[in-house]
């Protein structure tokens, strides 16, 4: 909704269809991810989450597979009602969720920047399904770094839990992997006042969005020393600054 709102402005209530449909599909491929997320983690949660409903016998995990794929091809099928743009968008979301979960949460960078895309994705989908997809790239490529600074710093936050995996700060230590992750952050706050400059948004898009890029400065050198409280900090951080783009827009 905010990335159609980005886009076209208070003109969304002219695509209640699209938006819908989009919703829908959003909704399918978050149930469809966590669906796959628990087959793929099956043997892990029965010593980690014995509760889960997989490891405690309540359903199989080939049934769980079968709704994963299954809510997947939805999406994909709905997709084709939206354009080609956002085919393409759904198509490569689900191609990098499936690489994901099969290999790449495993594998550090890669990983956070799986999600990171994801995260983005989202704004793209909103974007494209009213047209105007070229709109929300720059919305798109602030969540996309904030999001990746986030991930670096929850990784390092779970250093010691993450015993199944090879994250980015195992590979190369909490530092380096810390000054990786401030550098997405200010990269996200030098991206934030160009709305503001090109005329897309008001000055109140560029008082809340000065509030969040203070946030994210400031968690970018905290969580060096406390990464719980960095990557929640972030987590505000990226509230606050979606909350700049409506502000910003109906003005």
């Amino acid at each position: 909704m905010l990335g159609a709102f980005v886009a076209v402005g208070t003109s969304i209530i002219d695509y209640p269809r699209q938006l819908s449909l989009a919703s829908v599909i959003v909704f399918l491929f978050v149930a469809a991810g966590n669906s796959l997320n628990d087959y793929m983690d099956r043997e892990v949660d029965k010593r980690a989450h014995p509760k889960r409903p997989i490891p405690a016998g309540l359903i199989s995990p080939d049934t769980v597979l079968a709704v994963a794929g299954g809510l997947f091809g939805v999406c994909l099928v709905i997709s084709f009602f939206l354009g080609p743009i956002s085919i393409v968008v759904v198509v490569s979301a689900i191609f990098v969720m499936l690489v994901y979960e099969a290999r790449l949460k495993r594998e550090g960078l890669s990983g956070n920047l799986s999600i990171a895309w994801l995260t983005a994705a989202l704004f793209l989908l909103g974007g494209s399904v009213v047209g105007k997809v070229e709109m929300t790239i720059i919305i798109a490529a602030m969540a996309f770094l904030a999001t990746l600074g986030r991930e670096i710093v929850k990784d390092i936050e779970d250093m010691e839990a993450d015993f199944d995996r090879r994250t980015l700060p195992m590979r190369m230590g909490k530092r380096k992997a810390g000054i990786i992750g401030s550098t997405a952050f200010i990269a996200a706050v030098v991206l934030s006042p160009e709305p503001y400059i090109v005329s897309m948004f008001g000055l109140g898009y560029l008082v809340v969005v000065l509030l969040a890029d203070g946030i994210f400065i400031y968690c970018s050198i905290v969580h060096f020393q406390n990464p719980r409280r960095g990557q929640k900090l972030a987590k505000i951080g990226m509230m606050v600054a979606l909350i700049a783009f409506p502000i910003g827009g109906i003005q």
